[in-house]
């Protein structure tokens, strides 16, 4: 989850300036279409079935070609999950990957590039995103040849059959405590950027770097939104560099932390999703009637104001606490299942907040797992959607890791007719192109 370059102190302190009201809150699969290709068998004798073994000879071959032409989308849908794994108790990368698909989640995104990790979604057609560590940025943007050789021992060996579709550069860098830090990411960046332009990658692999809600001066409400002025040296270059790219600007984004700070003042509901009085923006007339599109219209106004009108919000991690500590308000399991049921619900409808109604908010679910290994207090090792065994921890429908010993899928179903054999390929889920072809048996 949430990078330790960021205190906690300074953590909950900047998710509390997140629309924090003056006054107390009134309560308030991806499914698959395949379409057979038909080859009726001709009545012409030789001629027949030469062009149908040529057909399926063709069929074949683009099967052997990997789909490239295409620009692959870095995020499919608006609904993602990280996969953190600070624990020493966790299933191993093939279970989560079928875990992964059993719950048709298609957007992934981890904190490093871990091979057992890279190798367990080879085939899967998950999107993955990988990172750079923060430990890892300076020496990356001191000389170009490091983010080269990066991207030979972490995405080369395994791209496209692992689809990596981005790069985050860092976690949390700015608005932490080392400068040094702040000063390399722009120099990172770059340098990943050019590296992966010179292996004819820059238009498949998105490079990004997630902010968190410390780099706002002020974002209540959320028209009043702006960036630190004493960041502004590090934000203005990256934030140019990424509007030609086209990246995204990612934010972690928790309600649950600006509640947990000042239970007193912010109404539970309001950030629950539940229903509330919410908050009326008097500056741009907007009402808000839960916090989570609260903060993602508060990064756009702080975008706007600085001068990047166009650039896309995009949720980097949210999620709720299914427990914590006495001193920690509203970590509980209904809370956690209200929050991210809520959210998952709103992030399907593909509407954009208030201020972007037409630009649909994406976000990343933080976490796939509850990680016992995490330091700090007790929430930060409960945010899993699923326990440490694969089974449901936050009930919101899924389903958890079924034993070994049932039904795999089959790679091939076998059909037999008169005189001829259907081999149908059930691969659109490991694949990037599916194709279903008949083969004559001569």
């Amino acid at each position: 989850m949430r990078s330790t370059t960021l205190g906690r102190a300074a953590r909950r302190g900047h998710a509390l300036l997140l629309l924090l009201s003056p006054s107390p809150l009134r309560p308030l699969s991806l499914s698959r279409h395949e379409t057979p290709v038909m080859m009726q068998r001709g009545r012409s004798g030789g001629h027949g079935r030469l062009l149908m073994v040529t057909m399926t000879m063709m069929m074949l071959c683009l099967l052997a070609v990997p789909c490239h032409g295409k620009k692959m989308s870095s995020f499919v849908g608006t609904y993602g999950v990280n996969y953190g794994r600070i624990a020493n108790n966790l299933p191993p990368p093939t279970e989560v990957v079928k875990l992964l698909r059993m719950a048709r989640i298609k957007n992934v995104k981890i904190y490093d590039a871990d091979h057992t990790v890279l190798d367990a979604f080879r085939g899967s057609g998950l999107n993955l995103v990988i990172a750079i560590t923060n430990g890892e940025v300076k020496d990356i943007a001191a000389n170009p040849t490091k983010a080269m050789d990066w991207l030979n021992e972490n995405v080369q060996p395994y791209y496209p059959s692992t689809r990596i579709v981005g790069i985050t550069v860092g976690n949390e860098i700015l608005g932490g405590q080392d400068s040094g830090l702040a000063e390399a990411l722009l120099g990172a960046v770059v340098n990943i950027h050019d590296a992966l332009k010179m292996l004819r990658l820059v238009d498949k692999i998105e490079v990004t770097t997630p902010h968190s809600e410390a780099v706002f001066a002020h974002s209540y409400p959320p028209s009043a939104c702006v960036f630190r002025d004493d960041l502004m040296v590090y934000l203005k270059p990256l934030l140019d560099f990424f509007s030609k790219t086209g990246a995204p600007f990612y934010v972690n984004a928790y309600p649950f932390l600006a509640y947990m700070s000042d239970p007193e003042h912010i109404d539970v509901n309001y950030a629950l999703f539940k229903p509330n009085s919410g908050i009326y923006d008097q500056k741009s007339s907007l009402h808000y009637d839960n916090m989570f599109e609260a903060q993602v219209d508060a990064a756009y106004f702080a975008l706007e104001a600085a001068g990047y009108p166009n650039m896309e919000v995009r949720v980097a991690e949210t999620g709720w606490a299914s427990a914590g500590d006495a001193t920690e308000a509203g970590a509980n399991p209904d809370n956690a299942r209200s929050y991210n049921a809520n959210l998952r619900k709103r992030l399907f409808l593909r509407k954009g907040p208030p201020y972007r109604p037409k630009r649909p908010v994406k976000a990343y679910i933080f976490a796939l797992f509850n990680e016992n290994l995490k330091p700090g207090p007790t929430t930060e090792r409960h945010y899993g959607l699923f326990k440490s065994d694969g089974s449901v921890s936050i009930d919101l429908g899924f389903k958890g890791l079924v034993p070994s010993s049932s039904p795999s899928l089959l790679p091939f179903k076998r059909a037999r007719g008169s005189g001829w054999v259907a081999l149908v390929q059930y691969s659109a889920t490991l694949l990037s192109c599916t194709f279903i072809f008949l083969v004559l048996v001569i």
